[in-house]
């Protein structure tokens, strides 16, 4: 791993999200690509930031197939990928209320039929031999120092500690990858690609771009990326 010096600030995630977490202290209504979307209280919130909607333009469904989202949050990608028509979406987060959350909306625009909802952290709770056409992340890919307290779930929407969900992932997510399926991975010019890069290396893996697009953000120029985890 890199020097802390050397790595984005992440102390600017955790003031995003505690900033967004203030912001939404109770159940709302958001408006976003022409839908009303229930956010409950302590879930991320695609309308404080460019990554969600950004990482939707990226990312093509398997439609027909089966999808997988570990982090759903409030349910914006697992539900556009039943509404792209996936024959089955599974939607885990280890925040409670996210899950809770994926489920309404999810029963908000007709899809819980198609729409699993699941409470794990990445792919616990999910059956050991449980495959899929695509397993996708958008990960909390801002590095930030282990022994950094964090008081609250909502934080681990934007930072990971000392990288420790991502090694787990990498060394996880193959083999919940059906045949012929894909490892997608949503990350941000915030993340630390080399790190990122060496942890899929030790679990015999590489990271392969497919998409990147540049977006204006307060803190300068971000350029959201989609990658895939592929055999090294």
């Amino acid at each position: 791993m890199r020097r802390v010096d050397d790595m984005y600030d992440y102390t600017q995630a955790l003031r995003r999200s505690e900033l967004s977490r203030a912001r939404w202290r109770r159940p709302a209504e958001v408006s976003l690509l022409g839908r009303e979307w229930t956010l409950l209280p302590n879930v991320f919130s695609p309308a404080d930031t460019n990554s969600s909607l950004t990482h939707l333009e990226l990312l093509d469904f398997p439609v027909g197939g089966s999808f997988l989202e570990i982090g759903s949050g409030m349910g914006i990608i697992a539900v556009h990928a039943a509404l792209a028509g996936c024959r089955s979406v599974v939607a885990t987060d280890l925040n409670p209320a996210a899950v809770e959350n994926t489920a309404r909306n999810a029963e908000r625009f007709g899809v819980a039929d198609r729409v699993r909802c699941v409470h794990s952290d990445l792919f616990d709770q999910l059956p050991e031999h449980a495959t899929f056409d695509v397993v996708y992340w958008h990960s909390n890919n801002v590095w930030t120092p282990p022994s950094v307290p964090l008081d609250n779930v909502h934080a681990l929407a934007y930072v990971d500690p000392g990288y420790a969900a991502h090694r787990r992932f990498f060394q996880q997510a193959p083999g919940h990858r059906a045949p012929g399926g894909r490892v997608l991975l949503a990350v941000s010019s915030r993340a630390s690609r080399s790190d990122l890069d060496e942890l899929a290396a030790r679990a015999g893996q590489r990271l392969h771009s497919v998409k990147a697009t540049t977006v204006p953000e307060p803190e300068g120029p971000v350029v959201y990326e989609l990658l895939e985890v592929v055999p090294g």
